[in-house]
This record gives structure tokens, sequence and C-alpha cells, in this order.
């Protein structure tokens, strides 16, 4: 029934929504888009090919098409992104960005493409605790974060009793690199977005696994500098893709068909 009550609704709205007239045409405007390629099936770089995909990519090309903009790719770490986007440097930042009020004070977002819930990844092995109380529980026990993420937040506020300086939370520059050492037992837990970790726990092989409910759910945005005329285009072909259903097919293609490494 639900299937059939979104098909009916994609089909009302796809008609006003998906016609040219009603989206800017921005006349092959360049637009710097920036990334971390480091968040699959957001965007990740493709070990076979080494080539940029996910997600993201996929929508970025589809608004660029739908708005007529020439999309332009670089590459920056995660804990510079939003201030480099702040000052200007780039026209738009891509990472499965959670949007929070502090972050509003720096760049605009988009509207809402995503949403997700934060998830506990642990090793394969992993029996010493089974949620957050437990792991807050062992002194012993140590999590790995990148700081001014939402994981790292969460990390020490809902779970560590709020202290930011806990010794009990290592700091990692990349997510990659707090789920290599996660892999190698240097951190016992790194916490993600569901997207994320639903992505690194089945290109493990067992290594890595999910554990205890979800800890709360956020929104993933695209950031642009304050003001950015490039707002409003593209909350318009998003909320086209929304309409005719472009969105529910990445999501089927990422999250459900393509497998890591395979």
């Amino acid at each position: 029934m639900k299937t059939m009550i979104t098909a009916l609704a994609a089909c009302l709205l796809a008609v006003p929504v998906a016609l040219a007239t009603d989206l800017p045409d921005l006349g092959g405007q360049e637009v710097v888009v920036v990334t971390e390629n480091a968040y699959p099936p957001l965007q990740f770089v493709d070990p076979k090919t080494g080539e940029a995909i996910g997600w993201e990519y996929d929508a970025m090309a589809e608004i660029a098409e739908r708005i007529n903009i020439t999309v332009v790719y670089e590459n920056i770490s995660w804990d510079a992104m939003i201030v480099a986007v702040s000052e200007g440097q780039f026209d738009l930042g891509m990472t499965g960005i959670t949007i929070r009020e502090d972050r509003m004070e720096q760049v605009d977002f988009s509207d809402t493409y995503m949403t997700s819930q934060m998830r506990m990844i642990v090793a394969g092995d992993e029996d010493r605790f089974t949620d957050a109380a437990s792991f807050a529980a062992n002194p012993d026990l140590l999590a790995g974060a990148q700081p001014g993420t939402t994981p790292f937040y969460v990390t020490v506020y809902d779970i560590l009793n709020g202290d930011e300086a806990n010794p009990r939370i290592k700091l990692f520059e990349t997510f990659g690199a707090s789920i290599q050492a996660l892999r190698t037992g240097d951190v016992d837990l790194v916490l993600s977005d569901g997207t994320a970790a639903n992505g690194y726990v089945e290109a493990s092989n067992g290594a890595l696994k999910i554990i205890g409910t979800p800890l709360g759910t956020e929104d993933f945005g695209f950031i642009f500098p304050k003001g950015s005329e490039l707002v409003g285009s593209i909350n318009a072909a998003l909320a086209s893709m929304e309409a005719d259903g472009t969105l529910d097919t990445l999501n089927t293609k990422w999250f459900l068909d393509y497998k890591l490494g395979q």
C-alpha cells in the first residue's frame, strides 16, 4: 500500500515539477563542489577503479542537468570543509553534512536530501558491550571520532557525560582513519550515521558490525557560503527529484543494489 501511495504521489507531482520551465536555467554556470570522498556510499573512491563515485555524485550530476550548471570537483578534509565553504573558497560542499543550528551560523544549507540515524560500529567479534550504556560503563573502552562532527558530539554528550576532553575519545583527521583504527583494535567504537555505517559493515566481510539501537536521527544537506544564490536553484532541483522518484531511485541503487568492494 505504501508503495502504491508513493507511486501515485509521484505521478501527481511529476508533471508540474518536472517541466523545464519550472526549474531555473543557470546557463552552464560553473559551480565548484568540494567533498571528502570518504563517506560510502554517499561519496568515496571506488577501490576497484580509483574513480570517485557515490550517491551524492549521482545526485549532483542530476542537479547539474536539471538547472544547467557545470560542476567542477575539488577535494578537502572534513575538518577544513565548513570553514573553506564559509569563506567562499568553494561554491558548495557535500559529504553527508548534518544540518545543525551551530553550522548555520557559518554556512547556508540546502533543504534536506536524506535523513539517517546514528549507529554504533564495533569489531565483528566484540562482546564486551552491546549498547551505549555498557560502553560508557567500561572505562577501558575507547571511541574514535573526528572533531566537530555529529558522531563526536553524540559520543561526548550522549555517551560520555559531556566532557569534550575525555581521554576515552581518540581523534582522527578522517572518518576512514577512525574505521581503520577500529579494525586494528586501537579503538573499540566508532559512531556514524546509518548510511555510512551500513556501507562500511557490508564491505568488511564480517570484520565490523552494528550494535545497539539508533542514537537519534540527523538530516543531511549541501552547504553554501552565506547568502549564496545557488541555494534556491539547488532546492528546486532537489524538490523535482523527490517528486519524480529520482531520490528513491538513487537510494535503491546505492543502499540496496551496490556492494562496496564487489
